[in-house]
């Protein structure tokens, strides 16, 4: 599944992500004007569009800078960008330095204020793909069989800057920016499908909360404090959304092993007028799969940018992420609840079991962004730029976000023209009355901006919807509704739903839970938060319950009355099926001694099979032995950790690094004398061990694994003497992202 071979790049060049450019720089500066370099063979910048809406006939790849010389941002050549002009050499500064006043006053306009939520981001373009099998109930032209719309997807984290760490436990957003022909579709989601507020009037208090304390400002992109745990347990309408964060779901392996959800419910209408309500999901062809608590601490330290890294070098190695869209569907009657469910309420959800996720269309990602700042940092979501065929329901959050994405933008991006960004133009074409304001890059002719006109022939006309106009439905408002500041009855149940997501775990994912909850809580400094939220939890399950309140050393409260008696929803647990391991990246141990045709041939059988091989060596550049071809080392012993590698592979027994020295890293203990496995070697096999992931050996290997606390037979552990065998049965362990019978949950406790 490797990506074509670019035609600057140079063909048979290993397939390994993480180049910074499509040239191998030269050891001096250049000296010699060219023209910009191109981009990368996994970049592609956004579809060329004008202002308004017209497509331009230019190659998307093509950068803002051209030609091979120094100019000023209005073209004007520069001979010196290293001195300003003074008086003298030893003068002052003179006033009229119009290229140093310009080059500073950018740099100091370089940031825009940052998301006040989902600051930290990572994007990538792509392609949708409709199944058809929408029709009957929604005429949206991007669901038609076979129609491909451009998509630019943002996944984010909600709580942290945009300088904070990628694998923190925290909601993602999953943003999607469909440009259909019918105008710009964007698909505002998130990772859980609950949200942990009722109204949108609450944000502000919900966020706030969440956020670092005001006073240190700390800490950082976590929920693991006083002042989130405070609101959450004196507003249980947060219960279901906050036992989701502590669940696997709250540290995604990936983003591209991550469902995504549309949160509230939508009114879908058909070529008919016919309505139909539905809620959104994205299904991860790679399956639903997460980090482990410690390979997220981890992750934290060595690497902060693990997710967007992950995205970005799948998309370069060709290993494309997919997502199906799929739509639970509702009859739209006047009380708008299904088998007892209010749709209005975003912290409810509808088993699957009961309302089976129709898919309707493919998205596949293929492309990194160009450049950070210009899309993914520019991109601007908004819930209410709908297509004719999707429209809104009364759901009171929804409401509060069609106005709050708005006026974010606005503050953002410095005007109401952020539309003109390129990354946020529409497909279609635009012709509307909308002139000048802040960052207006229109040339709009014409002198009747108004509506009705004769002096500009009356356009722009009016289209109803037989000409594609968008009509909202025209529903019926309650007669004699009072205006009053109160919610449904159907909103007070807060624990019903958490207590059947929790009945819905295995109990290797409820011990994760329960780690969570007691990690989560044991960092908040009150007491009296920490008994809130038993009380919160006894109304869940006695045994989370239980278990948390051992972890804190305090007394479990009994539940607040009896615990309703409820069927599981198997959609809800992310283990017990089997998913593509395309994309998953296999970690192999080796060195000078290893029998290297073997181990090419092997990385090869690796890349056939559309995962990512890295070697691991005890020294960077490449491996040399007899007359087998050199292999590129990828990874150290000094710079891997197990958290990068889905799976690890030993090829014989490599000898220590040179390097392998107390004090120059620690992993390497102390005293070492000469011979025997390398002290980091053993230390990253036992790391995997210990998260579940499958560990194989050949040639040696297996003592190598067996001294790292890792023998045969124990599950997960492959030893053979054909390292085609262990990569086959390794292949078949990825399929169910870990080996989790390597560590059975106590039974005693379920």
């Amino acid at each position: 599944m490797a990506p074509p071979t670019h035609e600057n790049e140079p063909a048979g060049e290993p397939s390994i992500p993480g180049r910074p450019g499509p040239e191998t720089p030269q050891l001096e500066e250049p000296t010699t004007p060219r023209e910009p370099l191109p981009a990368k063979r996994d970049q592609s910048g956004p579809e060329v569009y004008s202002p308004t809406g017209d497509p331009v006939d230019a190659d998307p790849e093509v950068r803002a800078q051209t030609g091979p010389r120094l100019t000023t941002a209005q073209g004007l050549r520069l001979p010196d960008t290293d001195h300003s002009l003074k008086a003298g050499e030893r003068g002052p500064v003179l006033l009229q330095d119009h290229h140093l006043r310009e080059k500073v006053m950018h740099f100091d306009h370089e940031r825009i204020p940052e998301r006040v939520v989902h600051a930290r981001g990572a994007a990538a373009h792509g392609v949708f793909r409709g199944y058809g099998t929408a029709a009957q109930v929604c005429k949206a032209g991007f669901l038609a069989k076979d129609a491909e719309t451009p998509v630019f997807v943002r996944f984010s984290t909600v709580l942290g800057s945009r300088g904070s760490a990628d694998t923190v436990r925290d909601t993602r957003g999953f943003a999607t920016k469909f440009y259909t022909a019918e105008g710009t579709f964007d698909l505002v989601g998130n990772n859980i499908p609950v949200f942990f507020i009722q109204d949108a009037i609450k944000f502000p208090d919900i966020i706030h909360a969440g956020k670092p304390h005001p006073d240190r400002e700390i800490p950082q992109a976590q929920s693991a404090h006083d002042t989130f745990w405070d609101f959450v347990s004196l507003h249980t309408e947060a219960t279901h959304h906050t036992f989701w964060n502590m669940s696997d779901r709250g540290i995604p392996r990936s983003f591209r092993m991550m469902e995504g959800f549309g949160i509230h419910t939508f009114r879908l209408v058909n070529a008919q007028g016919d309505t139909t309500l539905v809620k959104f999901h994205w299904k991860p062809k790679a399956g639903v799969h997460s980090l482990m608590w410690e390979e997220a601490q981890i992750a934290n330290g060595i690497d902060p940018d693990f997710h967007r890294r992950d995205l970005a070098d799948a998309i370069e190695a060709g290993a494309y992420p997919e997502w199906e869209l799929g739509i639970q569907t509702f009859p739209d009657t006047p009380e708008q609840t299904f088998e007892g469910i209010d749709l209005l309420d975003p912290t409810k959800i509808v088993p699957e079991e009961w309302a089976p996720v129709q898919p309707i269309g493919r998205m596949t990602l293929t492309a990194n962004p160009s450049n950070f700042f210009d899309e993914t940092e520019q991109v601007a979501f908004h819930p209410g730029h709908l297509v004719p065929g999707i429209d809104i329901t009364d759901d009171p959050l929804l409401a509060g976000r069609l106005f709050s994405y708005l006026d974010t933008q606005i503050s953002r991006l410095g005007g109401p023209n952020f539309a003109q960004i390129p990354i946020n133009r529409t497909h279609a074409p635009v012709n509307d009355m909308l002139r000048d304001g802040m960052h207006q890059t229109a040339v709009h002719s014409g002198v009747a901006p108004y509506h009705p006109n004769s002096l500009d022939g009356g356009c722009p006309f009016q289209a109803g919807a037989a000409e594609g106009g968008y009509v909202e439905v025209p529903l019926e408002i309650a007669s004699g509704a009072r205006k009053v500041r109160e919610q449904p009855a159907s909103f007070d149940d807060h624990t019903t739903q958490t207590r059947r997501f929790w009945l819905s775990l295995t109990p290797v994912e409820r011990e994760h839970v329960i780690a969570a909850y007691t990690f989560e809580l044991s960092k908040c400094y009150e007491d009296t938060v920490k008994e809130r939220n038993l009380r919160v939890l006894a109304d869940i399950d006695p045994v989370l319950c239980t278990q948390v309140a051992a972890g804190l050393g305090m007394p479990a409260p009994d539940p607040s009355g009896p615990l309703p008696q409820l069927d599981p929803s198997p959609a809800l647990s992310q283990l017990g099926g089997s998913w593509p391991t395309d994309g998953r990246v296999l970690g192999i141990v080796a060195d000078e001694n290893s029998d290297l045709a073997a181990l090419a041939s092997l990385r090869g059988a690796v890349l056939d099979g559309g995962m990512v091989p890295l070697v691991i060596a005890p020294h960077g550049g490449t491996l040399k032995s007899g007359g087998a071809a050199p292999v590129v080392v990828q990874r150290t012993f000094a710079n891997a950790r197990s958290i990068e590698f889905d799976a690890l592979l030993v090829a014989g027994v490599p000898a220590q690094g040179d390097d392998a020295y107390g004090a120059r890293d620690v992993k390497a203990g102390q005293g070492l004398g000469s011979g025997g496995t390398d002290p980091r070697v053993l230390h990253l096999l036992a790391e995997a061990y210990r998260h579940a992931k499958a560990l194989g050996a050949w040639g040696g290997g297996g003592d190598v694994l067996s001294a790292a606390g890792c023998p045969a037979g124990v599950p997960g552990v492959i030893v053979d003497d054909d390292p085609h065998t262990v990569l086959d049965q390794v292949r078949t362990l990825l399929e169910t992202h870990r080996v989790w019978d390597r560590f059975p949950p106590a039974p005693s406790v379920y």
